[in-house]
């Protein structure tokens, strides 16, 4: 059985807890936020299990979600590392050119990154990963370190709501 340390299991738990807060939210009537699920084309099904056994990606993904918070449009992608130094790569290009199309039509986007070995979450607005990609395609940098991160972005926990990213949100829109 895997563990919360195996590394197949960190990615979907962190999209469990989010989900979770995104129902929440709707229960709240703050947010109406969707998982957006990747597109996939079985190629071998276990038809005793019902389990698909093979299967490829029919198109790059976007973004993990997408949905609206009171009148806003926003989208963002979940992201867990287990270091303090956050590999860039994580972060594919079509993901920030979606994002960057997705800001340039009014709407906000944003990571929210996990780092399991602190246990602490952060809302990293797009402007900010945009400076991180900018400083990678100019021969900088291939990663970006926790201290980099803006402090007053740390994503609280409390209410019940276990990722709770609105905060994030508010703070992003009253900075720009």
């Amino acid at each position: 059985m895997s563990t919360w340390s195996s590394r197949g299991l960190r990615g979907s738990t962190l999209e469990d807890l989010i989900n979770h807060t995104n129902e929440r939210y709707r229960e709240q009537d703050l947010a109406l936020i969707q998982k957006i699920p990747t597109p996939i084309t079985p190629i071998e099904i276990d038809k005793e299990k019902r389990h698909i056994t093979l299967a490829y990606f029919d198109q790059k993904s976007t973004v993990d979600y997408i949905g609206v918070v009171q009148g806003i449009a926003v989208c963002f992608d979940a992201k867990e590392c287990h270091a303090d130094t956050f590999p860039l790569q994580n972060v594919h290009a079509h993901q920030v050119a979606f994002m960057e199309n997705f800001e340039k039509q009014g709407g906000i986007a944003f990571l929210v990154i996990y780092y399991s070995k602190r246990d602490e979450a952060y809302y990293l607005p797009f402007a900010r990963l945009k400076e991180f990609w900018q400083r990678k395609e100019a021969g900088g940098r291939k990663s970006f370190r926790l201290e980099e991160l803006d402090a007053d972005f740390q994503i609280p926990i409390k209410n019940g709501v276990f990722v709770h990213y609105l905060e994030g949100v508010q703070k992003d829109l009253e900075r720009r």
